[in-house]
């Protein structure tokens, strides 16, 4: 069971995690809501479309875009649609 930890707490956790590119794509029921927040960061990738970003908001602090999405990807990245991924500190556990 993979897990996605910050600041002390689980974000996500799932054993149907998928492996891109070295991050670990969560599925999106494996979020923990209360902890994300949307925010407008968009940005491009040339094989996997655009991305999305959350802030987390963990114990009173923020990780400003610590986590993405695919919402829309394209055909090659079909496997990781709506599943998140993350960076800036949040540690990943298997």
């Amino acid at each position: 069971m993979a897990k996605a930890i910050w600041n002390g707490q689980v974000l996500a956790e799932s054993d149907k995690v998928e492996l891109v590119e070295g991050n670990s794509y969560f599925p999106p029921e494996s979020m923990k809501q209360d902890f994300f927040e949307k925010s407008q960061t968009v940005t491009e990738c040339h094989w996997k479309g655009t991305a999305n970003y959350f802030h987390l908001k963990v114990g009173g602090q923020v990780n400003v875009d610590a986590a993405w999405y695919y919402s829309e990807p394209k055909e090659a990245a079909a496997n990781i649609k709506g599943y998140v991924a993350f960076w800036r500190g949040v540690v990943i556990e298997d």
